[in-house]
């Protein structure tokens, strides 16, 4: 039987890029999102493989039920990928809209706190399983503007170790992947569809795409047993930490 990988966030960028690899690599996908209409699609494209799953990961009691109405040739997930994140806005500090804030706390917070909690028990009990949080550079030091979005980005770094410490008596790996630059629609989102500001993130420089970060994924889920790759930074050639970009005219 073909191992079972779920992916939060399924339905556009890094996530869609994760679902497509795993897929490739020979794995059956639970891709999870709010978008019918991509997720139908994908089931689609994909067939039996791929089990697409409604739910906004900020709706806790949803998700829960979600994951539970999961047919038993789907329950026993091997790899979780949490994926599901954004960015809302770039303002300073102390002009902070704070339904951007809830936001982004619900979901890249929260949201992986619900999806660890409802699905890792499970791996615990049958004593196998990958945890694959999706961090970001911005995580490891605040930027001008990040405030908000940095600290949540760091909380999943904290939520990552710890895991990997409550897990460390299994056979459970836990691995924080935390990207650079990417081109996907995480710009648009930040600046609520704004296209032009958006592309303006990625000028002057190559960034990476949601494929870089899928590889990086499969990479770390096909390690050897004995092998957890605990943490990956992964950044454009020209950028070296979530402030520094060398920018090409």
């Amino acid at each position: 039987m073909k191992p079972i990988a779920m992916i939060t966030g399924a339905t556009s960028g890094i996530g869609e890029a994760c679902a497509r690899r795993f897929l490739q690599a020979g794995y059956r996908v639970i891709a999870t999102g709010r978008n019918v209409a991509k997720l139908n699609a994908l089931k689609d494209e994909f067939g039996a493989d791929l089990y697409p799953l409604v739910f906004d990961v900020r709706d806790r009691q949803v998700a829960e039920t979600s994951v539970a109405s999961l047919p038993a040739a789907w329950s026993e997930i091997d790899v979780l990928v949490n994926n599901a994140g954004l960015a809302l806005g770039l303002d300073p500090e102390y002009q902070g809209d704070y339904s951007d804030w809830d936001t982004m706390i619900d979901t890249n917070i929260k949201g992986i706190l619900t999806m660890i909690r409802t699905v890792v028990p499970g791996m615990v009990a049958r004593n196998r399983g990958h945890v694959i949080n999706i961090g970001s550079v911005a995580g490891d030091a605040a930027y001008a503007n990040g405030n908000v979005y940095c600290a949540t980005k760091a909380a999943v770094k904290s939520i990552t170790d710890g895991l990997r410490i409550d897990v460390a008596h299994t056979e459970l790996r836990v691995t924080l992947l935390k990207p650079g630059l990417v081109e996907t629609n995480f710009s648009n989102v930040r600046f609520h569809g704004d296209d032009e500001r958006a592309n303006n993130v990625y000028k002057g420089i190559t960034p990476l795409t949601g494929d870089d970060i899928a590889d990086a994924a499969i990479y770390a889920a096909q390690a050897p047993k004995h092998v957890q790759i605990a943490e990956m930074l992964i950044l454009a050639t020209h950028q070296a930490n979530g402030s520094t970009i060398v920018r090409k005219n």
